[in-house]
């Protein structure tokens, strides 16, 4: 199998596989979620590319009127679907610039423009080959305005993500958007990739320049998948924390009477009682074990207390370290939520960060410590009770 046979054949199969994509997407629990909408039509801009791709370099246009030259320029959307993804998913449409309107205007812009390009050049005569090299100026042009107007969106989307938290400060208590930090470092190596394609194009005068875009098609092609999957996999994570923070309060008046009790029994006759009675108070009172980066120095800052007076009345009162004392309140809260039928469906993940973890897998090294099994172990041992 040739290199060109070897692309042509990952073409075909990443659009399939795109489409699949955007089909389980579209008909998911979240699928008319305006974020994932958004993130959808970005993979299948990319799919519907990689599908024109295959379709011209197996000259399946071949003779048919003048679709062996059209090629609709669907990777100009990709960059305004991502932005229209990003607003949406940091809930800040409404204080953003609808930039999208835009895009989709000079999209069919370009396209009318490009059939009547090669409408006026086909009625005029010429050869196959002038027409080929004429088009792939044409083409260039255009590409060249679709780079600009990408790389312009991607450059805006990223300085909406970087300097303007405070537009959404909500949703980072929900996500610390490293995965869509992540997404933007790759797509540099796209936009490298694009900028080589380009200038190998334009120093080649137009002509066998097709192995220049293989690496950019395929590195876009990935990574845009990758953005999908995970995509859906955070939106899915993001409602289902927003669920059950709404919850959370009834949950966590139950964990405060029943440790209240437990505080009883370990503290009798200890000078150190009242004081940890009013430190065991204000982290449930105020929820401070549901906070994943809380630590000892932010105890003592918020109750002006010395940091050594405070482990050692939680070591003397709980006996435990603070860091086992707070992770104690963290695994009751999630067994709660393991067992409650209303987050049947839930995923580990969610459960574990509202409870206070910072990440899926501190909530299951911390679970199994303190339960001898894990999350999913003792969620599917119990509800066969």
């Amino acid at each position: 199998m040739s290199t060109a046979d070897f692309f042509n054949m990952f073409l075909l199969i990443s659009a399939i596989h795109g489409f699949a994509l955007c089909f389980i997407m579209f008909f998911s629990k979240y699928g008319k979620n305006k974020s994932l909408l958004f993130l959808n039509l970005m993979i299948l801009t990319i799919s519907l590319n990689n599908l024109q791709s295959w379709a011209l370099e197996r000259n399946l246009f071949q003779h048919k009127f003048m679709l062996d030259y059209i090629q609709i320029p669907w990777h100009f959307l990709s960059a305004p679907f991502f932005y229209a993804f990003l607003i949406n998913y940091l809930d800040i449409y409404e204080k953003s610039r609808k930039l999208l309107k835009y895009f989709i205007t000079i999209f069919i812009v370009l396209c009318v423009a490009q059939i009547s390009f090669v409408l006026s050049y086909s009625l005029g005569g010429g050869t196959k080959d002038e027409l080929n090299y004429v088009y792939e100026r044409y083409t260039s042009i255009e590409e060249l305005i679709s780079f600009v107007g990408s790389i312009s969106v991607f450059v805006y989307s990223y300085y909406i993500l970087k300097g303007k938290k405070k537009l959404f400060t909500r949703i980072l208590t929900y996500d610390n958007l490293k995965w869509i930090y992540n997404f933007f470092r790759l797509t540099l190596l796209v936009y490298v990739l694009w900028i080589f394609a380009l200038v190998i194009k334009f120093s080649l005068n137009f002509t066998g320049f097709i192995y220049s875009y293989y690496p950019l098609r395929i590195s876009t092609t990935v990574i845009i998948f990758i953005l999908g999957y995970q995509g859906l996999r955070y939106l899915r994570i993001l409602k289902e924390r927003k669920n059950i923070r709404a919850d959370i309060d009834t949950a966590s008046e139950e964990l405060i009477s029943e440790s209240d009790q437990e505080v009883k029994s370990v503290t009798e006759d200890n000078k150190y009682e009242t004081q940890f009675l009013e430190i065991d108070k204000f982290i449930k009172s105020e929820k401070i074990y549901l906070q994943p980066k809380y630590t000892l120095q932010n105890l003592s800052g918020d109750l002006n207390i010395g940091s050594s007076t405070l482990s050692a009345t939680i070591n003397k009162n709980a006996k435990k370290s603070f860091v086992d004392y707070i992770n104690e309140m963290r695994v009751k809260q999630a067994k709660k939520f393991l067992l409650d039928h209303k987050y049947e469906g839930y995923t580990i993940a969610s459960i574990g960060l509202e409870s206070g973890f910072n990440s899926k897998s501190a909530f299951y090294d911390v679970f199994k410590k303190h339960t001898g099994m894990t999350p999913l172990a003792f969620k599917n041992n119990n509800s066969e009770k």
